[in-house]
């Protein structure tokens, strides 16, 4: 994405984060990218990807428009348990989702290169929905998800028939990086329930702060707390790093990415942390924030996505 693109602002603008949104003194939100929806696989529309993934749409929070879709390999035998994944988008927490052709497609790949089922969160956006709804609406799907565990009864016949509750693992990539981190947090204080295991988390090209003033930061929250807030600055946290429960942690990062330093000093900060899980660094050469979304096809995701799958089975 061009951060440098000139969208003049209009008189009755109240702010503006330039070229993801602007809101207008009246509560009106302009973005400058707009997210078709893409239908999961299982629908009836001819144009629905499949790649030999089955994948639905699942409605959590009614009232919040939260949801996820659910990805299941067709190969997938009755009964089978296989590692369960919770995605997480990326979007600068306001633009983006799920239920995108981007995210749908990686996710499906993701499940069908590795054999495991997935779970893509999505979760209301800034500004309208401040942080820490990102965050409450992602706690609220992976709340919802493992509450199959308990004795397999749970709403969802996927879930309760497939998914390895030992074997679970978080993702996502730059302000999705940042919520799957905040996840495994919280999943050290409050739990996942009984039976169930964080295996490993997967930060591609995560977003943090480096306890500089940052203006998206400051615009989307409605509970600022500072540039220090362990959400934003995990690495000033380090005690909160080394109790992370998790297994193990990859970080993706690439030399052209814009916040690529998001990575490396999250990466720098957990070696020294004390955090006795197995860490492990993978970084692209000559490509961007995010190319393997945008470029799927290209070697170089490949790489990248053979990293991950290896992380996923190991």
């Amino acid at each position: 994405m061009d951060l440098s693109i000139q969208i003049p602002d209009a008189p009755d603008v109240l702010h503006s984060f330039l070229p993801l949104f602007r809101v207008f003194k009246d509560g009106r939100v302009e973005r400058f990218s707009q997210t078709p929806f893409t239908p999961p696989s299982d629908s009836e529309d001819p144009n629905a990807v499949t790649g030999g993934v089955r994948s639905k749409g699942i409605v959590i929070s009614p009232e919040n428009k939260v949801g996820a879709r659910l990805f299941l390999p067709k190969t997938i035998k009755p009964d089978e348990k296989r590692p369960l994944l919770i995605y997480i988008h990326g979007g600068a927490f306001a633009i983006e989702s799920a239920f995108s052709i981007q995210y749908h497609n990686y996710v499906s790949s993701l499940v069908a290169e590795a054999n495991i089922i997935a779970v893509s969160v999505e979760y209301r956006l800034a500004p309208e929905h401040p942080v820490p709804a990102c965050y409450d609406d992602s706690w609220a799907v992976i709340n919802w998800v493992t509450a199959h565990a308990k004795d397999r009864q749970g709403p969802d016949l996927w879930i309760n028939n497939h998914a390895d509750f030992t074997k679970v693992f978080f993702s996502g990539d730059s302000a999705g990086g940042n919520i799957a981190h905040n996840m495994a947090v919280r999943a050290g204080q409050d739990g996942l329930g009984d039976g169930v295991k964080l295996e490993g988390v997967i930060l591609m090209h995560p977003f943090f702060g480096d306890g500089k003033p940052n203006k998206l930061w400051e615009l989307i929250c409605s509970d600022f707390k500072g540039w220090e807030d362990p959400r934003l600055n995990p690495m000033a946290h380090p005690g909160s790093l080394s109790s992370l429960v998790c297994g193990k942690i990859l970080i993706c990062i690439s030399e052209k990415d814009i916040i690529r330093e998001s990575g490396q000093l999250y990466y720098e900060a957990l070696k020294k942390s004390g955090w006795k899980g197995e860490l492990d660094l993978v970084d692209i050469e000559e490509e961007g924030h995010v190319f393997h979304l945008l470029n799927p096809d290209c070697h170089r995701a490949g790489v990248l996505m053979r990293r991950v799958v290896s992380f996923l089975r190991g």
